[in-house]
């Protein structure tokens, strides 16, 4: 039990500074990690979405400190996202975990090819029009909650690839995803219980010591790099699970 809790802690803790450096993977080098630890697909989504009230609350707390978030974006992706994500969890939790396993690697490892792509694709100068947010918002929230994570996948590199401010796109999405989280984590809790999710103390407890430093980090890492890295371990780990 004690070296569990250590391995939560370290994937927590790892996982968090990436996500708050890129403005994304927590949940799926979270959600990743624990399906080869032997977790349930739907709670390894329950215990990433719960730590991630914590983390993204932290994280999202020190953006808006450091300025980097658009309270504007915020607004038209926020109800979308929660919408989706609490459609997500619900059908997650009330399929065989068995049966959706396969899909859940494949939709991981579709997101490792996705951000292996987006770290060599030149930047895009078209930015998305307002009315395509809330769409952006709510695939991104189902997609998070039924994955175990996608939300920076799929809201963060679309946002960043129409054009927008990287930085504000990152803080932005990381206190965004406060919201989707909880609504997310609060229809786990209802349909699976709390006692399947009690792993999830080590996981939030090394996000949030890792959070504050992701705000700092987004200023000084390189992004391709980075990007290359958790994409190589997304897609080597779901490719040998689905083997």
């Amino acid at each position: 039990m004690t070296s569990d809790i250590f391995f939560f802690i370290a994937v927590g803790f790892c996982a968090q500074i990436v996500d708050g450096a890129l403005g994304m993977a927590f949940g799926v080098l979270s959600t990743t990690s624990l399906l080869a630890f032997g977790v349930p697909a739907a709670n390894a989504s329950a215990m990433t979405h719960v730590t991630e009230m914590f983390t993204t609350a932290a994280s999202g707390i020190s953006h808006a400190y450091h300025r980097n978030v658009d309270w504007r974006l915020v607004a038209r992706l926020a109800p979308a996202g929660m919408i989706g994500g609490a459609i997500g969890a619900y059908l997650l939790a009330n399929i065989d975990g068995k049966v959706i396993a396969p899909f859940v690697s494949a939709y991981l490892l579709a997101i490792g090819l996705l951000i292996f792509y987006k770290a060599f694709r030149p930047p895009s100068r078209r930015e998305v029009r307002d009315w395509a947010v809330p769409p952006v918002g709510f695939c991104g929230g189902m997609l998070d909650a039924i994955g175990g994570g996608g939300w920076g996948p799929v809201v963060t590199s679309t946002l960043i690839g129409r054009g927008h401010d990287l930085k504000r796109v990152i803080g932005s999405t990381n206190f965004t995803e406060f919201a989707v989280t909880l609504t997310i984590s609060l229809t786990f809790i209802l349909t699976l219980g709390w006692s399947e999710l009690n792993s999830a103390i080590g996981l939030i407890i090394g996000g949030v010591i890792a959070a504050p430093f992701g705000a700092i980090l987004v200023k000084r890492l390189p992004v391709r790099p980075l990007m290359v890295a958790v994409s190589m371990v997304i897609i080597t780990t779901s490719a040998l699970r689905i083997f």
